[in-house]
């Protein structure tokens, strides 16, 4: 199964502070074409559900100071965040 993939306004933003780092923007292409084709993520990237309001939503650990959070539901991905920020930063 293929998702279709959907950006949120705040994952557009945090995704404009990568441009000038080419690698960051490539793990995060590769990640999100891994997750619309419904593979499942290297051990590496700690995916994982996620708990309190964000209940339903996962996030994966791109670089150690770099987040992606999405959800799968029905036929979309939603890119909801991308964070360039320590993990106790965004919770």
């Amino acid at each position: 199964m293929k998702y279709e993939v959907q950006y949120s306004k705040e994952f557009r933003k945090g995704l404009k502070k990568l441009k000038n780092d080419k690698n960051s923007l490539n793990l995060v292409r590769n990640i999100i074409k891994k997750l619309a084709n419904n593979e499942i993520l290297e051990s590496k990237y700690k995916d994982h559900k996620l708990i309190g309001k964000y209940a339903g939503f996962r996030e994966c650990h791109i670089k150690p100071d770099l987040l992606l959070i999405y959800k799968k539901e029905n036929n979309a991905l939603i890119l909801v965040c991308i964070a360039i920020v320590s993990h106790s930063d965004l919770f």
